[in-house]
């Protein structure tokens, strides 16, 4: 059996784009909890201020669940 996590990586409230020094640190944070990546997809995350949206990511790992 797997278990899921779903991680959503943005940059800023308004405007930026994803630095991949940000999207690595949230890798290896990850990896090192035992979890491997699985996918990332590309989304615009929408702001709780205003109508603007942010570049940002969802990442999904996966690992074995624990017996």
């Amino acid at each position: 059996m797997y278990e899921y996590k779903v991680v959503q990586v943005r940059e800023g409230l308004i405007g930026g784009k994803m630095s991949a020094d940000k999207l690595e640190k949230v890798l290896n944070e990850w990896a090192g909890k035992g979890w491997q990546m699985k996918s990332v997809t590309a989304v615009e995350v929408k702001g709780r201020l205003g109508p603007g949206g942010t570049e940002g990511v969802l990442v999904t790992f996966e690992r074995q669940r624990p017996a």
